[in-house]
Order: structure tokens, then sequence, then C-alpha cells
């Protein structure tokens, strides 16, 4: 069962509507009617919600140094991996898509680099919400970028469908699956 979920991305107003930070976008649309507090610990920033056993963690470490965080909050819960449910963004994932799997391999993210230096295992779960690859550019730049005009009209309906999926994770399915829009 989930006891930590993670959102990945950059602590920041400047950051706040990028693509690196879908997994907090994430986060905030599933907890916006639960108005849950939230302190600083763990090198982030940490809220829970009565009664449900799960903490939310959002690292303030920047994307490249989530593993900090994550692995603080892991070691003083004494949590598997396998408790653990990490959201973030995916290049390799078409926009407008949303998987969910357990462990693999870091595909290129930074923060998933991150969380595999520093965690004991690599067998968390992982809510991947697709953002695509850039048709050129940089990807450094693409990943900090806002979502453009035609994706952010989609954007809401995105969150929507991440969010019922963590709402059957949270229920205990945690079967690998993945859904899209359109």
């Amino acid at each position: 069962m989930i006891r930590l979920i993670i959102a990945l991305g950059n602590p920041g107003k400047q950051y706040a509507r990028t693509r690196h930070n879908i997994g907090r976008m994430v986060l905030d649309d599933f907890l916006k009617d639960r108005a849950p507090v939230w302190k600083s610990k763990f090198k982030g920033s940490l809220a829970s919600l009565p009664g449900t056993g799960i903490q939310f963690l959002k690292p303030e470490t920047f994307m490249n140094r989530s593993g900090l965080s994550a692995e603080s909050a892991r070691s003083f819960y004494s949590l598997s991996a396998d408790q653990l449910l990490v959201i973030h963004d995916d290049l390799e994932t078409p926009f407008s898509t949303v998987t969910l799997r357990q462990g693999g391999g870091v595909r290129g993210h930074n923060g998933l680099r991150s969380l595999q230096q520093h965690l004991p295992s690599r067998e968390f779960y992982r809510l991947a919400v697709g953002i695509g690859r850039p048709k050129h550019g940089e990807i450094s730049s693409f990943v900090l970028q806002r979502f453009d005009p035609l994706e952010e009209a989609h954007l809401e309906s995105i969150l929507v469908l991440a969010c019922g999926m963590l709402r059957e994770i949270l229920s205990g399915d945690c079967s690998p699956r993945r859904h899209e829009i359109g």
C-alpha cells in the first residue's frame, strides 16, 4: 500500500506551470479540495491527510536533487520502495498520456536519476505524465517552458485523468496501466 507520494518538480513561481512541474500540478489538483497543511520537512514541503496514513512530499531541492528529500522522508517513516509513488513528467510518453508502472530505468529523467541514486531500491511506483519530446531545440529548455496554448487547452483533462488514476492507486490498485486523452 502506498504511504508516501512524491511529486517531482522545481520550487519557485517561475517553474509553477512548466512541463517539468506536471507532477506537482497533479498533486496540487488532487489535494485542492482537501486543504492539507504543508510544513517544511525533509528538504521539502510535507503534508498528510488525517486518518489516511499517507504523506505527500514536494521536494524543494530542485529536480536534479529530489532523491535527497525523498530518501530523508522514506527513511524517517521506515518505508520500503513499494510504498512509494513518484509523480513526474515523462518525455518518452506522448503528451496527454498517463502511465503507472513499478521500477524501471530513468529514461533520461534527472529527477528519477537522483531518486535511484539515493533510494535503496528502484522498485518504487511511478505515475508518469507524458509531456512528449520537443520537435526541435534543447530538452532542458523544453521541460522548463510552460505548456503551449494547444497543450494548455488539454491540461485540465490530463490532470483529471491523472487524479483519477491516483485515487485508484490509493484504493489499492497498483496494477500497471496506460491511459490517454482523446
